[in-house]
């Protein structure tokens, strides 16, 4: 952004109110540019975490099983322990 250098009328009096006024718009302008620069910055970072989560998710899509498929599904690429069907129909008892 450019800086004016302001006209400075030869009347004093007026001059110091103006001359306040214009500095305290100057830093007010200053801090809404740096606020701008910030939300630019932050929107960057949220794009890029949004497009690594985009990428994620059509990977996990693509180690999906065809429908015909009856195979439990392993999304998280842990190991899976079989389950053995014969433990289940053990007695118990209490």
């Amino acid at each position: 952004m450019t800086e004016h250098t302001p006209h400075v009328p030869s009347d004093s009096s007026e001059s110091d109110p103006i001359a306040t006024s214009l500095q305290r718009l100057s830093k007010k302008v200053q801090l809404i540019t740096d606020a701008v620069k910030a939300l630019h910055h932050d929107r960057s970072q949220l794009q890029t975490k949004i497009e690594d989560a985009q990428k994620r998710i059509q990977h996990i899509l693509s180690r999906l099983p065809e429908q015909s498929d009856g195979r439990q599904l392993n999304l998280l690429g842990e190991p899976v322990t079989p389950t053995n069907p014969e433990d289940d129909n053990e007695p118990t008892t209490h």
